[in-house]
């Protein structure tokens, strides 16, 4: 084995220099440390994601049963609106309401949460990126407008508690998240 390796090594010093060989060694060398020790500048925060297209190789369904026209249209905005945009005009609070109503503390907390990021968010306080995490969102809300911090972090620590933490929640979280969202909520209104 070191016999080959001689020999090939013999074979690159007879068509490359010897010097030149060191010096791209050495090069790669500095170029290796250089990126060693600026490891995370260098890297970037989020990876791009390649987005495959979707093929569905599925065989069509056949319908049995026609729906009647009316409500097929009265339907129809339901289907095309996705479930996260609310309208301008519709009540913020229903769903987490609703939630809470039936014993769904957890969620409702996420609810309120999703609700008070989507005010922000039109106020102009925030502009999420998908991704964005709560504690983001919340130091973004707490930058652009510092009477909201104290309570955009509690909500958001409340949240994680429940949410990731898999704290049981109860009807006292869930009413300590509507106190928030609405301190944040009634924070975010006023002037800069």
């Amino acid at each position: 084995m070191t016999r080959a390796y001689d020999e090939w090594i013999a074979a690159v010093f007879d068509v490359v220099p010897a010097r030149l060989v060191l010096l791209g060694l050495f090069l790669i060398t500095l170029v290796g440390a250089v990126l060693w020790y600026s490891f995370p500048a260098w890297v970037p925060r989020r990876w791009p994601r390649l987005r495959m297209p979707r093929i569905d190789l599925r065989l069509p369904r056949r319908r049995t049963r026609r729906r009647p026209a009316a409500r097929e249209a009265g339907n129809q905005d339901q289907i095309l609106r996705p479930t996260r945009v609310r309208d301008h005009a519709s009540p913020i609070g229903p769903d987490a309401d609703r939630l809470a109503a039936e014993g769904r503390y957890a969620e409702a907390i996420r609810q309120r949460l999703r609700d008070t990021v989507a005010d922000l968010t039109r106020a102009g306080v925030v502009s999420p990126q998908p991704g964005s995490t709560a504690a983001e969102l919340a130091g973004a809300a707490a930058g652009a407008r510092p009477g909201v911090a104290p309570a955009m972090d509690a909500a958001t620590e409340l949240f994680s508690e429940v949410w990731y933490g898999h704290r049981p929640a109860r009807a006292e979280h869930d009413e300590r998240m509507r106190r928030l969202t609405d301190e944040v909520r009634g924070d975010a209104g006023g002037p800069r």
